[in-house]
């Protein structure tokens, strides 16, 4: 029978026992390594692993995907990890929390039980729906909801007759109340990265959900690892000082019942923990520092420090939190059209020149106009370009695509362009033939009153099914300040006086960084090298210097964030990514790679500070003196 349920309290007497528990990530994307699952359960003790599978991208693409088949829309690759790890996972007990659901957790929640059934092994599985509001779109509309795109104001009046799903964010409560029932492998919608991270906390330390300080911990720790091996020396940009990428060793946070963490993996593993593959980590789609928002809490990046504590050991502590707002993000897809895009290989001599040549000629024959159109030149300057310095390629990869609302005029450029291939300059190679039209589903952000969108949990187990409603009866705020450009625009002043060295360097040298994507607007974090050198980045560093140098990648507005804790800054540029995820045409749709070419520029550093940063053969380059 359903019945409602009200926010968890605090556990106390005989279910406070536990000190610490090990949390570990196996994935923290829908394709990411298969085998990190069966490292994280076999390599050393280990409590729960959680496994993020979904991204706004993601949830597009099973949703076209339960389209074609209602029985799908979950990532089945999750199902062969299953199958061949049950019999460790319900022989040690660890617990397995993964959104890998996606549009159809029950859908996944029945696979699963049917893998066991057939291995003959007895395991509670817990699902967590309600994240679905594809039905109850009119409803909420008449409420008053306007349902606009929150990061852009447009009005839902735009998409809403093309809408193939929404669904909300939910937080931990759900999945925390899944396991207080018994689940061992709890399977989720559209469950946050680090909500999946916070609830084992929840369960085990009895933290209620006015405990802010210790929920912002909580989402700080699940920041961290819900990326997978991006803090474990993934990615990293001093990726030479990682010992080995061989079998790398995933993430786990160690947590106490205080809130205070370390971050670490398991020992024989590859990759790389310290305070700097940490600090990437959290900057990585942090947004606003001080209000970093989720269904469970406002958590607060500026006051967390961190500290080595030993061989492939962070400390982590001074995680704070405040009320979460009374607003849900609800992800909704809708159908944006057709594009296609396809590509030819040629080689030097002058590869640069006939691939521009061979771009001239297809352009000059599709005469259509699009919505969207792109050219690249792969080798060149497909990802930073105007940023690049690249001058004689001997091979590019021409890539070109178009994007439009009528599917005929994406099928004429898919026909026309491998005709081509012998009508220009020599040293011409095909690749794949002709380009195929793909349907775009596009990504829209809204925001909803939290009530309208609440938990349904279920728990599966031999004896049956038990169900229940999970409703929020929390505080609730709403933050301000969001849009803090804090910062001057003035250059670097009184770093020296008489006698100053100036030398010219690569902005690699004194910091390193990270980047990403929410939505159409990337998100680049520089953190300084050393303490001293913060002042530095944050004066030179202004929203105008990193927006100018950006120049046509950033369409809309520039923010700058500071988080001193860290000695980093975190800037958001909107309107950069020709529309986001499935929209967009580039190369690199999610701006995975826009710290790099910032990391480029060149800026004037005393030369007493520079020596604060022993030159390597990773950021090294270019310094010259005045």
């Amino acid at each position: 029978m359903l019945r409602d349920l009200p926010l968890l309290t605090n556990k106390t007497g005989d279910d406070m026992t536990k000190k610490m528990i090990r949390i570990g990530n196996a994935g923290g994307y829908w394709g990411d390594d298969l085998s990190a699952f069966e490292r994280q359960i076999k390599g050393g003790p280990i409590d729960y692993i959680t496994m993020d599978f979904l991204a706004e991208i993601t949830m597009s693409i099973m949703q076209k995907q339960k389209e074609r088949d209602p029985s799908s829309g979950y990532a089945r690759d999750f199902l062969d990890q299953i199958r061949s790890l049950l019999p460790i996972i319900h022989e040690t007990g660890v617990k397995i929390i993964t959104n890998a659901g996606g549009v159809n957790p029950r859908g996944c929640a029945d696979a699963i039980r049917q893998i066991a059934k057939e291995q003959g092994i007895s395991i509670n599985i817990g699902v967590v729906e309600g994240d679905g509001l594809m039905d109850k779109i009119d409803e909420i509309r008449k409420s008053g909801v306007s349902l606009e795109d929150m990061e852009t104001g447009a009005s839902f009046d735009k998409v809403a007759d093309r809408l193939m799903s929404a669904n909300a964010y939910f937080g931990a409560v759900p999945v925390a109340k899944a396991l207080e029932e018994g689940a061992q492998i709890i399977v989720t919608g559209r469950v946050t990265d680090t909500g999946i991270t916070l609830a084992p906390m929840i369960h085990e330390f009895g933290w209620a959900m006015t405990e802010y300080d210790k929920l912002g911990a909580g989402i700080i720790a699940g920041h961290i690892i819900e990326c997978g091996c991006q803090s474990t020396g993934g990615n990293f940009t001093d990726w030479e000082t990682v010992p080995s990428f061989d079998h790398i060793g995933y993430p786990i946070v160690e947590v106490n019942a205080d809130g205070s963490f370390v971050v670490t993996k398991h020992e024989g593993t590859g990759g790389l923990v310290n305070v700097k593959t940490v600090k990437e980590q959290l900057v990585y789609e942090m947004g606003d520092p001080v209000h970093y928002l989720t269904p469970d809490v406002v958590a607060d990046f500026t006051a967390v420090m961190l500290k080595e504590d030993g061989p492939n050991r962070v400390r982590v502590s001074g995680g704070r939190g405040t009320p979460p707002t009374a607003f849900l993000k609800v992800s909704i897809s809708y159908r944006a059209g057709y594009k296609a895009s396809g590509a030819v290989i040629i080689s030097g001599p002058n590869a640069l020149a006939k691939a521009k040549k061979f771009a001239e000629i297809f352009w000059s024959r599709y005469a259509t106009e699009t919505e969207d159109r792109l050219t690249e030149y792969i080798g060149h300057n497909s990802c930073h370009r105007n940023i690049s310095r690249s001058s004689n390629p001997e091979e590019i990869y021409l890539r070109l695509g178009v994007r439009d609302e009528d599917r005929t005029k994406v099928r004429e450029f898919s026909k026309l362009l491998p005709s081509i291939i012998l009508s220009g300059p020599p040293g011409v190679s095909a690749v794949g033939g002709r380009p195929p039209v793909q349907d775009v589903v596009a990504y829209w952000p809204a925001l909803i009153p939290r009530d309208l969108a609440e938990a349904d949990v279920s728990v599966i187990s031999e004896n049956g099914e038990r169900q229940f409603h999970v409703k929020w009866e929390g505080e609730t705020s709403i933050p301000t300040d969001f849009e803090n450009t804090r910062g001057g625009s003035g250059r670097f002043k009184g770093d020296g006086g008489e006698g100053r060295t100036m030398v010219t360097v690569p902005l690699s040298r004194i910091c390193h960084g990270r980047s990403g994507d929410k939505g159409d607007t990337v998100n680049v974090g520089l953190i300084a090298r050393h303490p001293d050198l913060y002042p530095l980045l944050v004066r030179e560093m202004t929203p105008g210097r990193v927006k100018s140098y950006f120049g046509e990648f950033c369409n809309g507005v520039s923010f700058r964030y500071e988080v001193p804790n860290l000695h980093a800054i975190n800037f958001l540029l909107s309107q950069s990514l020709g529309g986001g995820g499935t929209l967009a045409l580039q190369i690199d749709p999610q701006g995975k790679t826009l710290a790099h070419a910032l990391m480029r520029m060149e800026i004037e550093v005393d030369e007493r500070l520079l020596a604060l940063v022993p030159e390597s053969g990773i950021h090294a380059g270019g310094a010259s003196r005045e």
